[in-house]
């Protein structure tokens, strides 16, 4: 466990406990954090955090906004569960409500992110043979080098991270990997005429916030349609107000024939997310192919109801354009050596941190702890940028404030 200043014993023996009885797969700041409120946490010793990861965008709406919690409190005392095995009273009119939000015709509810990105793989898999007319077992998905979309084997079988697949294979066929923003090496794999599905992020968040080209989503969906393959957007960290718009290929007007949601679908509450598709494409899942316990559960669909509501209601997507444009305008003024790159759209950002040390973006992560910001490195060098999306100007001008203090202390 590295540590900074000041570690007191009330945090340590947070630390030993899950060094001794946790398995070793994070490595996370020394921080132990006991409440979070808005665009604040504070940890076991009573200090006060800006939060600037917001649970990888899974907390866009705040710590605990009041209309989610209330959604969860009231329907946790009704009822939680029935599984799929029968109805339940609060399915069908989520359906309907995140059906319209979105514009789909119909919905796969699942839990977690990385469920979402497995049902979104069987469903192109099925359309491709069901619809599309390729040969058994012939499926092929793109993918995009530098992506992220879980850990599962089937989703790390395309990654092209090395800490991702080392001693976890075999892997499974049928993924083909090109170039993330890369329109010519997409179409050249498209003319294949077993490529069911192009499955990318629109905007490669752990990657280190890398945005794309304008005009790509367009260029993309125009190819798809040319060549009758599914574009496929994971917008589990992109989407819902993040990047200023309530999707990020809404930037362009572009619609996706498979939308995969999750993380702030439930506001940081628990784990919600969702596929959505058009009938021709849903409707090739035949019951008994597909499901999950939880999957629909009425606490997820109220949940989900209230966290969707709570965007548009309080204009998240505005706020995260203009807090995010300010954002980015004040890291500039800073001028650091030690800054080389500013990326980002909305409140979806990145520096890359230039040094002669390679860990000079985890020690800077670990000063601005210290600062009262909270935020964490991604592949080496970068640093993502994330608070949830009520963050206000003045909030804003402060963290940028003790990001450069923080700097002070790289040499």
């Amino acid at each position: 466990m590295n540590a900074t200043t000041n570690i007191s014993a009330n945090t340590q023996q947070f630390f030993d406990l899950e060094d001794k009885y946790g398995a070793h797969n994070y490595h996370p700041l020394p921080v132990v954090l006991k409440k979070g409120l808005g665009v604040h946490l504070w940890d076991v010793d009573d200090k006060q955090y800006f939060d600037f990861l917001s649970g990888y965008s899974a907390v866009n709406q705040g710590h605990c906004h009041p209309k989610i919690i209330a959604a969860l409190t009231e329907q946790a005392q009704t009822l939680t569960l029935t599984s799929r095995a029968f109805h339940n009273n609060l399915l069908g009119e989520y359906e309907q409500f995140i059906t319209a939000y979105f514009g789909y015709n119909k919905v796969l509810p699942m839990n977690t992110g990385v469920e979402a990105v497995e049902t979104a793989l069987k469903l192109s898999r099925k359309w491709g043979y069901a619809v599309k007319g390729i040969e058994e077992n012939q499926a092929k998905i793109i993918v995009c080098s530098g992506n992220f979309h879980g850990r599962t084997i089937a989703v790390i079988s395309y990654s092209t991270d090395p800490a991702a697949v080392k001693d976890f294979g075999p892997f499974a066929p049928g993924f083909q990997v090109i170039p993330f923003n890369d329109l010519v090496a997409l179409e050249k794999a498209l003319q294949d005429k077993n490529v069911c599905a192009f499955l990318f992020e629109p905007i490669q968040g752990e990657a280190g916030v890398v945005v794309p080209n304008d005009g790509y989503y367009n260029s993309v969906r125009h190819l798809c349609d040319d060549y009758n393959v599914l574009m496929v957007a994971d917008e589990i960290q992109t989407g819902l107000s993040r990047t200023g718009n309530m999707l990020a290929c809404d930037a362009e007007n572009v619609r996706p024939d498979i939308l995969i949601l999750g993380k702030a679908l439930s506001g940081g509450i628990l784990p919600i997310s969702a596929v959505l598709a058009d009938d021709e494409i849903m409707m090739t899942i035949k019951p008994g192919e597909h499901g999950s316990t939880y999957g629909g559960n009425p606490l997820a669909c109220k949940v989900a109801i209230a966290a969707l509501s709570v965007l548009k209601e309080e204009n998240m997507a505005a706020t995260a354009e203009a807090m995010g444009r300010l954002f980015r305008d004040e890291l500039a003024k800073l001028n650091s050596p030690f800054i080389s790159i500013i990326r980002g759209r909305g409140l979806l950002n990145a520096i890359v941190i230039k040094h002669t040390n390679p860990d000079a973006a985890w020690e800077l992560c670990l000063a601005m702890k210290d600062n009262g910001l909270l935020a964490k490195p991604t592949h080496g060098d970068k640093i993502r940028f994330a608070p949830p999306l009520v963050i206000n100007e003045a909030q804003v001008k402060e963290a940028v404030a003790i990001i450069e203090k923080s700097l002070a202390t790289l040499t």
